[in-house]
């Protein structure tokens, strides 16, 4: 019994230090799921934060402290990056600390890189070039042309 109340004692008195904390018995926050996707998707995708996959996929993360990025690439498109935000909310004695992100899933639409692939132009059919009028057609009279004489009647 007289152990007992020493260790309690020791106890008590370690509880006025300054250096004692109850941050010592929280536990790790639990690594965080996030949902990755691309259109089109087969992208490489990796977190500032360390992991990555090839979309769609799912990384699992440690809660981040603060915001980071996503940069998706692919071959022959553009690469693209996707700002998360990370939102924490300190849990009390009654509910956890909760940690959320925007946005979940994070997705990445990429474009082609460079002008688009030339296809084949459709094939017009040429235009006929206008031939010159007097080839085309008789001369016609010309108004200031005297008319021609008429044959004479018998």
């Amino acid at each position: 019994m007289r152990r007992t109340i020493v260790i309690a004692a020791a106890g008590l008195s370690l509880a006025g230090c300054s250096s004692f904390s109850l941050d010592s018995f929280k536990s790790a926050p639990p690594p965080m799921q996030v949902q990755l996707d691309s259109a089109p998707q087969g992208a490489d995708a990796v977190t500032s934060i360390g992991p990555g996959c090839k979309t769609p996929c799912s990384v699992s993360i440690p809660a981040p402290e603060a915001n980071f990025t996503v940069t998706f690439n692919m071959p022959k498109f553009q690469p693209a990056t996707v700002p998360v935000t990370v939102t924490r909310s300190p849990g009390d004695f009654t509910s956890p600390a909760t940690t959320t992100l925007d946005p979940s899933p994070v997705f990445a639409e990429l474009q082609p890189a460079g002008p688009p692939p030339r296809g084949h132009k459709a094939m017009r059919p040429k235009k006929k070039k206008p031939k010159p009028a007097a080839a085309a057609a008789p001369a016609a009279p010309d108004a200031a042309a005297p008319p021609p004489a008429a044959a004479p009647t018998r």
